[in-house]
């Protein structure tokens, strides 16, 4: 049956904060029995969009909660619940899981290969009864790799090369300075810390030979989700702000919350304080992975039943 045009728009606006909630996301490990996976994902009461990535091909799934209701009629004929019972179960499952991979999920997680797709099964309990899911992603469009990988990676590799160039130049600062103290008739107090004054070409040549390969290993994706979240996200908030301001709208704010009430304008409105910190040299942590806010569960209802100090002295 054919939507009519209130129907239709309401539909595009929910499927334009889909798109645009999981562009927000950061990337999340998934370690399967089989596979390891790059994964985010967002959900709201609407229906859910999820991004796969195994380093070899990516797959996307993007449904509403119309697709939700008929595929749980289809998988879970013992249970009866509006689309949003099922969604906030899929996000209580898949939140805590991509936030700690530590995290003893309630729930099992496997995948399968069927021609170019990837289907992503879930298995858990709802409500006393078992509850199953498949998520059907299918390739995903060269657009979208480019919005959630290509553009983004590119924009993180300008930003860090952007670091590197104000390092090198509060290193020369730094050894002005040194060199001001000498020339005073300061001495160092510790032979120790001596260095020698900073050369940006030799800097770069050594790090090339001796520390490039180690430093450019990409494994299997995880060093990338473990250690440079945050600043996919400034390098993704700071695409988004400049979209706005090209489209001159602030529509494209998706109204789920994955971040505390004003946190997403705040962030957006303030992109260059945001890549500030998300420059700090990484650490490997454990990433949030938020995909959606507090929402009211649905009810189920079952068929059957120290000081610094100086160098000188």
């Amino acid at each position: 049956m054919a939507l009519g045009p209130s129907a239709s728009f309401k539909n595009n606006n929910r499927m334009k904060e889909l798109e645009q909630g999981l562009l927000m996301q950061p990337w999340a490990w998934l370690q399967l029995a089989e596979n390891s996976l790059m994964v985010k994902a967002y959900i709201t009461k609407q229906g859910y969009a999820l991004l796969v990535s195994d380093l070899q091909q990516v797959w996307h799934e993007e449904v509403d909660a119309s697709v939700v209701s008929q595929r749980a009629k289809e998988l879970n004929k013992r249970l009866t619940a509006p689309p949003a019972a099922f969604l906030c179960h899929l996000d209580d499952l898949l939140c805590p899981l991509l936030k700690d991979t530590t995290f003893p999920s309630e729930a099992t997680f496997t995948c399968d290969h069927v021609a170019e797709a990837l289907i992503l099964r879930v298995r858990s309990e709802l409500s006393g009864l078992p509850f199953y899911w498949n998520f059907h992603c299918i390739p995903a469009s060269p657009s979208l790799v480019s919005q959630h990988l290509v553009r983004p990676l590119m924009g993180m590799s300008l930003a860090l090369q952007c670091q590197v160039r104000e390092l090198a130049t509060l290193l020369r600062m730094k050894d002005l300075e040194i060199q001001d103290y000498q020339e005073s008739g300061a001495v160092l107090s510790r032979d120790r810390l001596k260095t020698e004054p900073f050369e940006e070409n030799s800097f770069l040549e050594q790090f090339m030979v001796e520390k490039l390969p180690e430093a450019c290993s990409v494994g299997n994706g995880r060093p990338f989700v473990t250690n440079l979240q945050s600043l996919y996200m400034a390098v993704t908030r700071q695409e988004i702000q400049v979209r706005q301001e090209h489209l001159g709208t602030e529509d494209l704010q998706p109204s789920s919350s994955a971040s505390p009430p004003g946190a997403e304008n705040q962030l957006v409105n303030q992109p260059k304080e945001l890549i500030s910190s998300a420059l700090s040299l990484p650490v490997p942590e454990k990433e949030s992975t938020g995909t959606s806010g507090s929402r009211q569960r649905p009810q189920l209802s079952k068929v059957k039943r120290k000081k610094l100090r100086g160098l000188f002295s």
